[in-house]
């Protein structure tokens, strides 16, 4: 963590420059500079600010306190405000909760909720990479990377809050970007992870900065000739249809929702409608998608933590499923498209058990299929394991 001298010393020189009428402000945003610059300093994930507790942050998955005073509602929201865009505290004024992106200069961008709790002020505030992930560096099966040489169609990742869906997204893109000449078009609320130009050119559309909502910046990204587009969170069904006409007319789409395995994934999308509507929502659904994979994140053998996933990768028998709503088919489904690429949340499991950097007591609590996870750790070789990586 950074010393108070520094702080001081950083907060004279802010200061020095301000006039008289802008000093609160100033020491507000340092105070929120301290805070976040000792959450990088730690390797933390997330800050939390909640009133009547000291500020915290995730290391690991372990949430501990910082050193300092408790603090307190009014100290919260005067020390996030001033980081705030316009629209975002205009949005907290009207409904009590904004997102929106900070960028610290020597810490890089952070991710900012502003909410209230109790009555009052509360802030959750996530560290972002420096840099966009690159995908070989997450620890997923190695046949994620086929996502990336998708034609079109749209991609699902889903998985609970905090689970990485928006790094894999990422991750995805960084691999397109660096491969191939293409035009990306990513539109978020707030942007996570900012893409330099490599092979491709990326666009990134902020919410409430660049466009009104998610329904206007597809809108117009599709009249942008993309050739991938990035929903940063399909959360009305509108942009849900879009999304699905995009994938269908030979866009590569990729979008996360907030679901927990990939028959979940497919009926929050048809569920979002009115009933009359869904029959023909799972007629385009069955059509548009591509590949649905979902993960979450486990405790790591010897600290930290690893993603788990599973992926379908949709085919014809797939597609039936979905159009005819026979959901439960569809976990059998990647057992039989296992040749295409994809693998079920127990064979990954299996897999980080065999590595070594999965205890099996947590794999068995996370899996839903215990038998067959019982089955491939007791039956199944290490070298013929689906989801070996190479050397």
């Amino acid at each position: 963590m950074i010393s108070p001298d520094d702080d001081e010393r950083d907060l004279d020189r802010l200061v020095s420059e301000l006039n008289a009428s802008d000093l609160h402000a100033a020491r507000d945003v340092a105070k929120l500079q301290a805070w976040l610059a000792a959450l990088r300093a730690a390797g933390g994930s997330d800050l939390y600010l909640v009133a009547g507790v000291p500020p915290s942050i995730r290391v690991n998955g372990v949430v501990r306190s910082l050193t300092g005073a408790l603090l307190d509602g009014d100290e919260i929201e005067e020390s996030i405000l001033p980081a705030l865009p316009p629209h975002a505290v205009e949005r907290y004024r009207r409904s009590g909760a904004a997102d929106a992106s900070f960028r610290r200069d020597a810490g890089g961008r952070f991710r900012i909720n502003l909410h209230r709790e109790r009555g009052r002020a509360a802030a959750s505030i996530r560290a972002l990479p420096l840099h966009p992930p690159q995908l070989g560096e997450l620890a997923l099966p190695p046949s994620v990377e086929a996502l990336t040489r998708l034609p079109y169609g749209l991609v699902l990742v889903g998985g609970p809050t905090g689970s990485g869906k928006s790094t894999t997204v990422a991750a995805l893109v960084d691999a397109i970007n660096r491969r191939d000449a293409k035009h990306i078009v990513t539109i978020e609320d707030p942007i996570e992870y900012e893409h330099p130009h490599h092979r491709s050119i990326v666009e990134q559309v902020e919410i409430g900065i660049d466009a009104p909502d998610f329904v206007t910046a597809l809108r117009s990204a599709v009249r942008q000739s993309p050739d991938v587009i990035v929903v940063g969170e399909m959360r009305d069904p509108e942009t849900m249809r879009m999304a699905l006409a995009a994938g269908e007319t030979g866009h590569l789409v990729f979008s996360t929702l907030h679901t927990s395995d990939v028959a979940s994934t497919i009926s929050r999308v048809s569920d979002a409608f009115p009933p009359e509507r869904q029959t023909s929502i799972r007629q385009e659904l069955s059509m548009a998608l591509a590949a649905v994979m979902t993960q979450a994140l486990l405790p790591k053998a010897g600290g930290g933590r690893i993603p788990a996933a599973e992926l379908l990768m949709v085919g014809y028998g797939a597609r039936q499923h979905i159009r005819k709503n026979a959901l439960q088919h569809l976990h059998q489904e990647i057992t039989i498209t296992r040749g295409n690429g994809s693998f079920t949340f127990e064979e990954c499991l299996a897999q980080l058990v065999r590595r070594g950097v999965l205890n099996i007591e947590d794999a068995r609590a996370r899996s839903v299929h215990r038998d067959e996870l019982d089955g491939l750790l007791t039956a199944l070789p290490a070298a013929r394991s689906p989801l070996r990586a190479e050397p």
